[in-house]
């Protein structure tokens, strides 16, 4: 069965990684998200990750406390890259090919280059894009819509802990109203903290779809790419 979608970049936070624990990288699921990620290359799907690092590292609640907030973010790219890292250990475990693209320049890893990215992903292999956007003040979110509109994704996944959109957090409030659709406009104006507000205009002005949902749902991943509507789908008036 051919998958829904040919390309797209899942934007994993950094609280997906800890499982559980309440700090760092959890193996377990580690392992368990890298096995979901293969389950889609199987399936020929292009894919591309935007981590977080808030399992390792704030620069905001340091900034708070009077940290300089560049020094902060940068701090927190650099978390992005360990996360990076350790993905592509777990995905190259299991026989896949894996590359970190990073937005600063290191030497335990490629610098991100449009086309080297782009060629990378014509090849089967998994990117993992880390560093966010390279400069301070622009969170990972806004960095996955700018990756996924830079590589022609043909859809964003933002991964959560719940099922998809609500009016409020489900976890505070069980009354919450659950949003199976809504357009970008609506997440906009209601302010519902799917994502930044950069990160939707970004992908508004693209026309470019969103799709959040529940990635401790074991296989949601691979039922998406099947064609079944998984979570809450953020797009367009006239969009499917």
């Amino acid at each position: 069965m051919q998958p829904l979608f040919r390309r797209i970049l899942l934007k994993l936070s950094g609280e997906a990684l800890m499982g559980a624990a309440d700090f760092g990288i959890d193996p377990n699921m580690l392992h368990r998200l890298a096995e979901e990620i293969q389950t889609l290359a199987q399936m020929g799907v292009q894919i591309a990750l935007v981590l977080g690092g808030g399992n390792l590292f704030r620069g905001q609640q340091l900034a708070a406390s009077g940290m300089h907030r560049v020094t902060g973010d940068q701090m927190g790219m650099l978390a992005t890259i360990m996360n990076a890292l350790a993905m592509r250990d777990s995905l190259e475990r299991k026989g896949l090919e894996a590359r970190v693209l990073s937005a600063l320049s290191l030497p335990l890893c490629e610098t991100y280059q449009h086309r080297r990215a782009l060629a990378h992903l014509e090849k089967g292999r998994i990117l993992l894009l880390a560093a966010g956007t390279g400069n301070p003040f622009f969170t990972t979110d806004s960095a996955a819509s700018l990756r996924a509109v830079e590589l022609e994704a043909d859809l964003l996944i933002k991964a959560t802990k719940v099922d998809g959109v609500y009016s409020e957090d489900p976890l505070k409030n069980p009354q919450a109203v659950f949003y199976e659709r809504l357009t970008y406009a609506q997440a906009l104006g209601e302010e519902l903290g799917v994502m930044d507000t950069t990160a939707i205009v970004l992908c508004r002005e693209h026309q470019l779809p969103i799709r959040v949902l529940n990635i401790y749902r074991s296989g949601a991943l691979k039922r998406l790419m099947q064609g079944e509507p998984v979570g809450s789908l953020i797009a367009g008036e006239e969009d499917d």
